[in-house]
């Protein structure tokens, strides 16, 4: 579990391609300060387990289906990427509750600058548009973000310059494809909704 506030922005080391899964080793000397064997580590908004840790880098395996699902199949050596640990029951949880399961992938449709915030169209796939509300949480890229507008194929939100300077979504370019994942609990209630209805024939 995560909180869709990103930790550090982590560098691509390198992209071994095995047979059925890709080995991502990931440079982020803060979230590895304390990583161990097994711990899980968010990349761009995707869980990953660490299997190795070595001088502020660690090593992942990335199974076919998170390849399919996420954006992360697209990366190589030198690329950033948005990192954070997983979080402490004991700490203050500032975003939302994200779990690092990419729902899917959208495109950056529009980039509106202006003095003190920059707003960000992002294209909606239409399985996941019942799931963003205006004012909701929605996570892009493994970042916590409010929901500006939702439209049927679109949604919008608002950037601050902290977001800006401190996440890879400061350097995101019309047509680039970014990780989704939409709040949890719409799906869980989508689904004890389905079940309610078919007891209740």
């Amino acid at each position: 579990m995560f909180t869709g506030l990103v930790e550090e922005r982590g560098t691509i080391v390198s992209v071994d391609e095995l047979s059925d899964s890709v080995r991502l080793t990931v440079r982020g000397p803060l979230v590895t300060s304390d990583a161990g064997h097994g711990d899980s580590i968010s990349v761009n908004g995707v869980c990953l387990t660490v299997v190795a840790n070595d001088s502020g880098a660690f090593t992942a395996d990335v199974m076919r289906e998170t390849l399919v699902r996420s954006s992360l199949g697209s990366l190589g050596a030198g690329d950033q990427v948005n990192l954070e640990r997983a979080a402490r029951l004991d700490a203050r949880i500032g975003g939302h509750l994200v779990q690092g399961h990419v729902d899917g992938t959208a495109e950056v449709e529009a980039i509106s600058p202006s003095e003190n915030w920059t707003v960000v169209r992002f294209s909606l796939p239409y399985e996941l548009a019942r799931y963003v509300v205006e004012k909701g949480s929605i996570t892009v890229d493994g970042v916590s973000l409010t929901v500006v507008e939702a439209g049927d194929d679109y949604f919008t939100v608002s950037l601050i310059p902290e977001t800006l300077s401190a996440t890879t979504l400061g350097s995101r370019a019309v047509g680039d494809l970014v990780n989704l994942e939409v709040d949890a609990i719409a799906k869980y209630v989508e689904r004890l909704m389905q079940w309610s209805n078919r007891d209740s024939r």
